[in-house]
């Protein structure tokens, strides 16, 4: 899921941190610090500047006595220290939590450091790039194991479901506009109940945030509702599961059809889990603090509170990554179905006006669930034309590349986009119809090519132009570690056309170049290709190992032991 706060950059290794430091706003006197509890959350002490403040999070069910227990351990870290003045004071109080964005995070656990000072480290609070106060980070190994098992591990576990409920809460609102557009009409009773529910776990965690804790009235509301909301979660988990299977286990075509004919019915299941995950990470974060507050007088009890947070978190992992899938699916559908050709293009006007109807709901349902998707796991950016564009200069790449954008995996690089002509298939059948597509496809766009080959950092992605434009259909994927040579060459027939040959671990491939597209950018294509070259030890030893055998057989052939007792050869 996408952390909200991608906000506190660290200095990678070996670079000087304190001189990039030194002159941020609140680097002489740095009093917002950081004291990271769990890894990846962190409790906020001290000054909290404004732009940080929507992003922190409030304690909500922790308890006021654990509250208290965090900031005296704190307080130690800070005598430890041996600071003085302002930042000494700012361990007095906890202001809240704070998630440590994934980018410093794996910064962090690949090794990075910061700039040491007062027994802390000096990080950046940035916001949309920008720096705006210095903070001082304690890693989570500044409590000791000692520490936290005998003092602060049921607090911890605390923590860890307040995080937890906060961020299914702001899943849970983010998607409130598809309950709204969407989803009332649909299994009308189903939502009644689940809501019913909900409404009462929220109440119930509203009040023991105002009271700061969890008495023995406000538990006996909802401790009956702990089959109920196991029930809703079963089901919907079961419903977010089968279309997951289906999805899986169906070609490309089957797969977006199910996705469009399915649509709302994914969209309602998936609010009713997240909501479903709310309640019950509600639910079970009441009984952890009940657990909790038994546990100051009983050590198993306090125990318990820690098994709880254990187990919810296991279920919300799972939940939410199942979640994730099925959305991401969902939406890259929905945006590749925006982006295809236009309707207005097709030739029979029938057809024209149930593509555009359809097309019109498309965009409705995804600016419903767009921002969920998004909240899930932000969107691949926009992809630019790369430097290496090989095509005719009459052809426009931006419809290719919007499509483009969402075949693409997390941090994959587009190093170059080419469109030759495919030569013609052998089987005339195929010919023939290929043939009857490329005029069609023509005649819409004098300038387009019969291929698309999109060259990544990962994969080579071919396709049909009139097959990926109307349907995103793609053709062949090959992993740019199986390529093992290129070159460019010319046709030896009268048109002398470009040509480049591409030989990987499986098969031979040719492409032909358009006349219009000249060496240059033929041979860049190829440079990019070329990098990565290479015959991997395991598949050179193999052919080497078939020399030597073929040596041995041709030896054996040459010279044939004569059987014994026989006068002929076999």
């Amino acid at each position: 899921m996408q952390d909200p706060s991608e906000s506190m950059e660290i200095a990678a290794p070996g670079q000087n941190a304190r001189s990039d430091t030194a002159d941020l706003p609140g680097a002489s006197d740095p009093t917002t610090v950081l004291v990271e509890v769990l890894p990846g959350v962190a409790v906020v002490a001290g000054e909290v500047p404004a732009e940080l403040k929507p992003d922190l999070i409030d304690f909500g069910i922790v308890p006021a006595g654990d509250r208290k227990q965090i900031s005296a351990i704190l307080a130690s870290i800070g005598n430890a220290a041996t600071v003085v003045g302002n930042f000494g004071n700012a361990f007095a109080g906890v202001q809240g939590l704070f998630r440590i964005g994934t980018t410093a995070q794996a910064l962090l656990n690949s090794g990075a450091t910061l700039a040491a000072k007062d027994g802390g480290n000096l990080g950046a609070v940035m916001v949309s790039g920008r720096i705006v106060h210095q903070a001082r980070f304690y890693p989570v190994t500044a409590l000791s194991k000692a520490q936290v098992a005998a003092s602060v591990g049921p607090a911890l576990a605390m923590i860890a479901l307040q995080v937890m409920l906060s961020e299914i809460s702001g899943l849970v609102r983010t998607n409130l506009e598809v309950t709204n557009q969407v989803l009332t009409a649909l299994r009308k009773d189903q939502w009644a109940e689940l809501k019913g529910l909900v409404a009462a776990i929220e109440r119930a965690v509203d009040q023991a945030r105002e009271i700061e804790s969890v008495p023995t009235s406000l538990w006996d509301d909802v401790a009956g509702s702990g089959a109920l909301l196991h029930k809703q979660l079963e089901l919907y988990q079961r419903n977010v599961r089968d279309h997951v299977a289906e999805i899986g286990r169906t070609d490309t075509r089957d797969r977006r059809d199910y996705l469009r004919t399915n649509a709302e019915a994914i969209a309602f299941d998936v609010h009713a889990l997240l909501s479903s995950l709310h309640a019950w990470t509600g639910y079970h974060a009441l009984r952890a603090a009940r657990a909790r507050a038994a546990g100051r007088e009983d050590a198993a009890e306090a125990h318990y509170a820690e098994v709880i947070a254990r187990d919810t978190r296991a279920e919300f992992d799972s939940t939410l990554a199942e979640t994730t899938s099925l959305v991401d699916a969902l939406t890259r559908e929905l945006r590749i179905s925006i982006e295809l050709r236009l309707p207005d293009t097709w030739p029979l006007p029938g057809r024209r006006k149930d593509v555009k109807a359809a097309r019109e709901t498309t965009a409705r349902l995804l600016e419903a669930i767009q921002p969920l998707a998004d909240a899930l796991h932000p969107p691949t950016p926009p992809l630019e034309a790369p430097d290496v564009v090989c095509a005719p200069e009459s052809l426009d790449p931006e419809p290719y590349l919007r499509i483009l954008r969402w075949f693409f995996e997390d941090g994959e690089t587009l190093r170059a986009l080419a469109f030759p002509d495919q030569p013609d298939s052998s089987d005339p059948v195929s010919a023939i119809v290929g043939g009857a597509k490329d005029m069609l496809a023509s005649a819409m766009d004098k300038s387009s090519a019969k291929t698309v080959i999109a060259v990544t950092d990962r994969r080579i992605i071919t396709a049909r132009t009139s097959a990926f434009l109307e349907q995103a259909e793609t053709g062949q994927e090959i992993p740019i570690d199986q390529v093992r040579y290129v070159r460019t060459t010319t046709t030896q027939d009268k048109t002398a056309r470009l040509a480049i040959d591409l030989i990987t671990r499986d098969e031979n491939i040719r492409w032909l170049f358009h006349t219009d597209i000249d060496n240059t950018r033929a041979n860049a294509l190829a440079a990019v290709l070329a990098e990565s070259m290479t015959i991997p030890d395991a598949e050179r030893d193999a052919l080497q190992r078939l020399r030597h055998a073929a040596i041995g057989m041709g030896e054996t052939d040459e010279f044939p032991p004569e059987p014994s007792g026989s006068g002929t050869t076999t």
